[in-house]
């Protein structure tokens, strides 16, 4: 199976016909924490909807009843587009965009996000869930740019508010600052402590500042990611966050992984100047390419397995740079 991902069948998946509104799910199935607490399914089975305007994407994906909803060519959003239980977005082709806001999962359930760009997000995240359960966000590319201050911009996709079994798979994250908050409020922990069951894998971060991702109070797995050109903190778990980090490539990253709870300043500029103090995180380490740069790792966390296979998908680190390069991001879904 990991030879096979750079055969005939890996490449066949970057070529992108005619949409025909249908995924080959062979390559790139779902795997991670959103398959837990009764599955991640999106709007399967319900209703479908191509739309090609913002206000027609925000109509489209309100509402509980289960529904399919495709964005097809580049959309300006006049604002956020609030989405509702039982709904997967599905960008046609390669080049489905939305601009100017994001998504807003709040309060919901069983959402799929893939195959879309969204970059340029105003006052808020590009994606942000909260008091939210089952998402799987998969295939997607997220950008701004970074010639604005650090706070001009929020997140790409942010996981907040107690949201819980979420996986982040094969994104394309570059050219922003923050990136990934899993747990907004450090004084949260009496309510969100064991929540956040969070995965990400398979996603390409580069060009990025911070948060990738920065976790409170969360049981994460971070596995066959690449980083490249990070410039202030990688993965950072704090407040009692317990992470397993494995199979990742990281180049050119000034601190892959943190557990003190005190972030580097780069992280929090308008703060302090010494940064940040929280309680420190856990991490427990394993099979990665640091790339020649140093951790700080203060606690080795007790989280050593995850309840779901992924070892089918699982690359070996010669091959985790060019299979992320080559599969992250919009277009890379057969015949979508």
């Amino acid at each position: 199976m990991r030879i096979s991902i750079l055969g005939g069948l890996f490449f066949a998946s970057l070529v992108v016909s005619a949409p025909s509104k249908t995924i080959d799910d062979t390559l790139f199935p779902q795997v991670g924490w959103s398959q837990e607490n009764g599955g991640t399914t999106g709007g399967k089975g319900g209703t479908t909807t191509t739309v090609t305007t913002g206000d027609a994407l925000v109509t489209a994906v309100a509402g509980h009843a289960p529904k399919i909803v495709y964005v097809k060519g580049e959309l300006v959003m006049s604002k956020r587009a609030k989405v509702g239980n039982n709904t997967s977005i599905l960008g046609l082709g390669p080049n489905a965009t939305i601009e100017g806001f994001g998504l807003q999962i709040d309060h919901a359930s069983n959402i799929i996000v893939r195959n879309l760009g969204i970059h340029h997000a105003i006052d808020t995240d590009a994606i942000s869930a909260t008091y939210s359960n089952n998402i799987w966000i998969d295939h997607n590319e997220f950008w701004s740019e970074r010639s604005r201050g650090f706070d001009y911009y929020d997140g790409l996709v942010d996981v907040t508010k107690g949201s819980d079994f979420v996986t982040v798979s094969w994104n394309y994250f570059h050219t922003h600052w923050k990136t990934s908050l899993v747990g907004g409020d450090p004084e949260a922990a009496a309510t969100e402590s064991g929540k956040y069951h969070i995965t990400y894998h398979h996603n390409y971060w580069r060009d990025l500042s911070t948060r990738t991702p920065a976790l409170r109070f969360s049981t994460a797995h971070v596995f066959n990611n690449y980083y490249q050109d990070i410039s202030a903190q990688g993965i950072h778990s704090r407040s009692g966050a317990q992470v397993i980090v494995e199979g990742n490539v990281f180049q050119n990253v000034t601190e892959p992984i943190s557990t003190y709870g005190k972030v580097i300043p780069a992280d929090s500029p308008n703060t302090s100047p010494d940064g940040d103090y929280e309680p420190d995180g856990y991490a427990n380490v394993r099979e990665n390419d640091f790339g020649g740069a140093k951790n700080n790792i203060t606690q080795v966390g007790n989280l050593t397995t995850v309840p779901y296979k992924y070892r089918h998908i699982y690359q070996p680190l010669q091959l985790v740079k060019p299979v992320v390069i080559l599969g992250a991001g919009r277009g890379r879904l057969l015949q979508l």
